[in-house]
Order: C-alpha cells, then structure tokens, then sequence
C-alpha cells in the first residue's frame, strides 16, 4: 500500500481587510438606524431595540481582531451589510475557481510539481456556490490536469476530511498526487447584522498537496502517520440555505439561510470532542502526546483553541505549539487549520511530529498526524 505524504501548501488571501473599529462603526451605526426607524413599535413592546457591540467584546470572545474578504464596501455599507460580488458570465472562471487556481499555483510550485503530476482535484469547502459543473472539475480544467475531481462539503472539516479522501487514493493506486483546495468565501453566509456573530468569519483558499511517499521530491515532506474523522448530528451549528428555498416563499430571506449557532453549546461540546479525536489519532499513530510538537488547530475562536489544548496536553500549550492565525484572519472554516500549518511548519526539524486538526458544524472533527521529512 502507497504511503502519502503532505508535499506542498498555499495560500490565497484576499486583498481587503476590515479591522474590528471598521466593523464595529458600521454595525453601531446600522444598531442605531435600526432603533431610531423603528422606536415607536420599540417604545410599544411590539419589537426589541438593538443592543450596540464594541472591538472589547469581540476580542474577549474570540480573540479576533480583522478578517479579510474578497468585497469590502457592501458589508460596510449600513443599508446592505453584504458583499458585493457580481456574477460572473458562464464562460468565465467564477470567483472561487480564481481563489483556487492562486492558491494551487502556489502549493504545486512549494512541491516541485506541476499539474502533470496531479491525478485528482478536490474542491473541499463549506459553501459552494452553485451545484454544478463541480468548482473542481473547473478548477482541474483552469489548472491543465488530466484526471479527475468533485466537490465535498463537511463544513469547517472539509480540509481534514480533504486529506484523508486524498490519502485512500493514494493509498489504494488510484491517484499519484492529489490537490486539495479550500476556497472559503464565508463572508457571503454571515449574518452581518447579528451582533453575536457578525465578527466571526474571514474569506480565504488553501490548497494542498498530497503525493506518493516515494515520488515526493520536495523539501516540505509530512508524512502522514495516521487520520481519523467523527461526526455526531447537533443542529447548534447550521445554515438552512438550499435549492428547496424557492419552494416556500415563505423563508426566502429568513435570517436562517445565513450561518447561525448556539455558541455555548458549541464551546461545551465540541471540545471535548476534539480533545479526544487528537488523544486518540495521536494514539493510533503509536505516538504519545508528549512527542507532538505542534497543533495546527481550527481558527474559530481563541478560546476554543486554548481549552482544547488544555485538555489534550494536561497544560497550558505555548504559543508556538499551538499557533494563531485568527486574530487577522478570523475564523476562515476550512482553510483555517491549513494556512496555521501553511504559515508555521518551516522551522519544524526533521522527525518532528504534529497534529492538524478541524472541527465545525455536522458536528464535525478531522485529525491528522504528520511528522516532517
């Protein structure tokens, strides 16, 4: 059986970024429009005036200080508080194609490939924005690679479930390399104009590159010692957006076909959750915690990150065994664990191991055990 590798990463960020202050001027001043319009129903009882947030409030629950996203004006924009991206022709790449194609661009050139030695593509994302052609089979076009590729959707663990898909192919023969790519465009299913979540998320794309151990020439080699994926049904995390809307007009708009969840419960469950998957994939790796030098987590939120290291380690993690991307990326879904494993790997020793690991809504956990070449 073929052994895989991680051979290469990359990593698109969009061009805009909007800081807490930024954000919170325009929600703030939407908060005050909002009560103002509506005061009289207000002072009746028949509705509830809106409560203003602060940059102090983000950052204590989330560790969160800028995001980035591919449109920045129409989110700021106190009377529509959503992107701004127009559709594109049909004969044209569409938004994440490009996002995927920069982020592979990169990813191929860090392992000495090119698409020629690409079998399989996999978009893995937790939106995708349209049912068909799957935005991997026009990424495999955009890109020149002769083979094969679909789409798959396990919300922010669809990377790690990514790598695992990609090392069974590999494993069972049926591809040579395979690219993962992860195009987030989170910002097109925020609520924007909910206090308890409008700060979360960030736009981004990772790609990588996962090969036969032994064609793998490149100088960024992880072996991959062991994955392991879980999923537990939980509707604390869930987003009603379908092609089933149109049929009950009655939803169209509803504040449930954006991202919404119950956070305490979320924080409460998940972690043990994730806690666990790593202890037991570190396990089946036959390594102890103790030898695992890196955790490159799921960028959500600070606190999250903090408690689930907590658990596994039985301390407190360094900040170097545990890096943070968040605080300007925000929570990216997917491509989180991957840009703090595409960012911070470089100074890691040969025979030094890690962990990646997700975790989101489904709910959803992928782990992965790495130890670098």
């Amino acid at each position: 059986m073929n052994q895989a590798v991680i051979s290469g990463t990359g990593l698109y960020t969009p061009p805009y970024s909007i800081s807490n202050e930024e954000l919170i001027a325009c929600f703030n001043a939407y908060v005050a429009k909002f009560n103002a319009e509506n005061a009289p129903a207000i002072a009746r009882g028949e509705l509830a005036a809106l409560e203003e947030s602060s940059v102090g409030f983000i950052e204590k629950a989330s560790g969160i200080k800028a995001r980035y996203v591919v449109e920045k004006e129409g989110i700021l924009d106190i009377d529509r508080m959503v992107p701004s991206i127009p559709e594109r022709p049909d004969d044209q790449h569409s938004i994440m194609c490009d996002m995927a194609v920069a982020a592979s661009e990169q990813a191929l050139a860090r392992a000495g490939r090119t698409a020629a030695d690409v079998d399989m593509v996999l978009v893995a994302c937790s939106n995708l924005q349209r049912a068909y052609p799957a935005i991997a089979v026009e990424v495999q076009e955009a890109l020149g690679i002769d083979g094969y590729g679909f789409d798959m959707n396990v919300a922010c663990s669809s990377a790690t479930f990514g790598i695992q898909t990609a090392v069974a192919a590999i494993q069972s023969g049926q591809a040579r390399a395979v690219l993962i790519v992860n195009p987030e465009i989170t910002s097109g299913h925020l609520n924007w104009r909910d206090r308890d979540s409008h700060f979360i998320f960030g736009d981004a794309c990772t790609a990588i590159l996962v090969e036969r151990a032994d064609l793998a020439t490149s100088a960024h080699r992880f072996e991959i010692l062991g994955t392991r994926l879980k999923t537990k049904f939980s509707n604390n995390i869930r987003n009603n957006f379908g092609f089933l809307n149109r049929a009950d007009e009655s939803g169209i708009g509803k504040p449930d076909k954006l991202f919404r969840q119950q956070g305490r419960k979320v924080f409460k469950e998940v972690c043990a959750m994730a806690a666990e998957t790593i202890k037991e994939t570190i396990a089946a790796a036959g390594l102890a915690v103790s030898q695992v030098s890196r955790f490159w987590l799921h960028q959500a939120n600070i606190n999250m990150n903090l408690l689930t290291t907590r658990m596994v380690l039985g301390r407190d993690a360094e900040p170097h065994e545990a890096p943070v991307i968040l605080d300007t990326y925000a929570n990216t879904s997917s491509a989180g664990s991957i840009i703090a494993f595409h960012k911070y790997q470089d100074d890691m020793q040969s025979g030094a191991n890690g962990v990646i690991c997700s975790f989101g809504a489904g709910y959803s956990i992928g782990c992965v055990v790495v130890k670098r070449i």
